[in-house]
């Protein structure tokens, strides 16, 4: 038997007016001729987006949702050059608070999937000090939020620049130049077209990073099919971290476009990865990556219930036998 616990990402479609990634371009920032004056809308976008995000938590709770990836928006223009000496923290630091506390008593699992310009394995210094930069953003929001970093970043491998195997030595090479708190952070998923399971996993036993399995990507992009005979070695890449195992579920808008998710999750697809893997672990979160965002985890949850051997635990959760 294994405990399923489902989530969703960032945006909910039932919590009407909730974005937490309303966001200011730099552009419309450079218009405003007061510096300060800017800043100070920055902010209060910056609070709303953190209101919102709590909203979103509260509504969770309430259908039993434990599980949850947070937008990598929150703050806009954290990031940008032109700002080098704003002090965000401190204009945040109460709504952080608030959320975190929030979190630990309902016990919620919460973590980042940063953007796709978060590249560790870029051939250009640039990118890769600009990387660290967006990761520890990642980090003083977490710790920010008290909860422990640890393991709450999910990052692909990144581009294979013409020579797949030299992409993946890159990664290694520029992994050392990584501070440990921001290692500590990350986990890795396979993707859809550049680096597959196998390629992930490699990296993921070499440097002790826990492997986030893709199900949907493993399907659009593969070497060996037969995923399977490495699960308990996928597995394995968990045994240091504090949380339990996570993989990624989504399914294919269509057979011509099947990289696209679809609106929704196929529960043919989803049962068929799960009578692979139930009881070779305790619990597993399943994080669906699907256009219906919330709605999709509902109807997940009322499509598993057709099946004898799936045992509904609550709104969010369940035991497969």
């Amino acid at each position: 038997m294994t405990f399923v616990r489902l989530g969703y990402v960032a945006m909910s479609l039932k919590v009407p007016n909730s974005s937490p990634s309303q966001t200011m371009t730099i552009k419309n920032f450079s218009k405003i001729e007061n510096e300060n004056a800017a800043i100070l809308k920055l902010e209060r976008i910056t609070r709303s987006n953190l209101h919102n995000t709590l909203r979103i938590l509260r509504h969770n709770a309430a259908h039993d949702i434990q599980f949850y990836r947070m937008t990598s928006r929150l703050v806009p223009l954290a990031t940008f050059e032109g700002l080098p000496d704003w002090d965000y923290m401190a204009a945040i630091v109460d709504s952080l608070e608030e959320i975190g506390k929030f979190v630990a008593e309902k016990e919620m699992r919460v973590d980042f999937h940063p953007d796709h310009f978060v590249l560790i394995n870029s051939p250009k210094n640039e990118v890769l000090k600009m990387t660290v930069k967006t990761l520890i953003l990642h980090k003083r929001l977490l710790e920010g939020m008290n909860i422990d970093p640890k393991h709450r970043c999910v990052l692909h491998i990144g581009g294979v620049y013409g020579d797949r195997v030299l992409a993946l030595e890159r990664f290694i090479q520029n992994w050392m130049l990584i501070p440990t708190s921001i290692q500590n952070m990350i986990i890795l998923e396979n993707d859809d077209k550049s680096f597959h399971f196998e390629d992930t996993l490699y990296l993921c036993e070499k440097l002790g990073i826990p492997l986030v399995f893709d199900y949907h990507h493993h399907l659009a992009h593969h070497e060996n099919k037969h995923w399977e005979a490495q699960w308990d070695r996928i597995v394995n890449t968990w045994s240091p971290s504090p949380l339990p195992v996570k993989m990624h579920i989504s399914s294919p808008k269509n057979e011509k476009q099947f990289r696209a998710h679809s609106d929704f999750v196929d529960v043919e697809m989803f049962m068929d990865f799960l009578n692979e893997i139930k009881g070779s672990v305790d619990q597993i979160d399943c994080m669906i990556e699907a256009k219906r965002k919330d709605e999709a985890l509902f109807k997940l949850m009322k499509d598993l219930k057709q099946y004898d051997h799936i045992e509904i635990n609550d709104g969010a959760s369940f035991y497969i036998k």
